[in-house]
């Protein structure tokens, strides 16, 4: 009977994922906000988490319908430029806010196929904490992210809407193009230029 109470309270691998990757970002915010240097942050950052994401899947799932319609070349451009934009988004809103600590949840359910959502509250100085939940996969030994809830929001979803409004009006290289424009501005704003 101790045994089973036990495993009961164990965490689930992905929360374990979660939290240990929640601290090593937690860390480098600490670390390298003393320093002022904010491309340090970003660059760190994403070292430590875009491993962890499975940026295809979750291109496909953003672009919905079209997906299977696109070049194997559309795609990877789309993902390419989803990708470089979902680094700035989560890049900036880190190092926008002084991050105090980020709590991870225990997970309470598992798909049939193993998935899981892990939710965390992002504590944040002189602010409401941030929910934000991260839609898990199993890959091999680890986990991968393939869907991120801001306050309950999916960005994949969020994402479907306008990209399908966007393709709807100029097509897959229209939204190729859209993405690349934005990523663009965010790069020059990043610089400072």
């Amino acid at each position: 009977m101790l045994l089973c109470s036990s495993l009961a309270f164990a965490a689930h691998p992905a929360e374990t994922f979660v939290e240990s990757t929640s601290n090593d970002v937690l860390a480098i915010l600490k670390r390298e906000s003393r320093a002022g240097n904010e491309k340090a942050v970003r660059d760190q950052i994403m070292a430590r988490v875009l491993p962890h994401f499975d940026f295809t899947r979750m291109t496909g799932l953003a672009v919905g319908k079209h997906w299977r319609s696109a070049s194997p070349q559309q795609q990877q451009a789309l993902t390419q430029e989803f990708k470089t934009l979902l680094i700035y988004s989560y890049a900036n809103a880190l190092t926008a806010n002084k991050v105090e600590a980020i709590n991870v949840k225990p997970v309470t359910a598992v798909s049939d196929n193993g998935e899981v959502t892990v939710l965390t509250e992002v504590m944040v100085s002189g602010k409401k904490p941030i929910t934000i939940d991260y839609r898990l996969s199993p890959s091999g030994n680890s986990w991968k992210v393939f869907d991120v809830m801001v306050a309950s929001a999916s960005i994949v979803t969020t994402y479907r809407n306008s990209f399908n409004q966007s393709i709807s009006q100029n097509g897959v290289d229209g939204l190729i193009k859209q993405l690349t424009d934005r990523n663009q501005q965010l790069a020059k704003g990043a610089t400072g230029s």
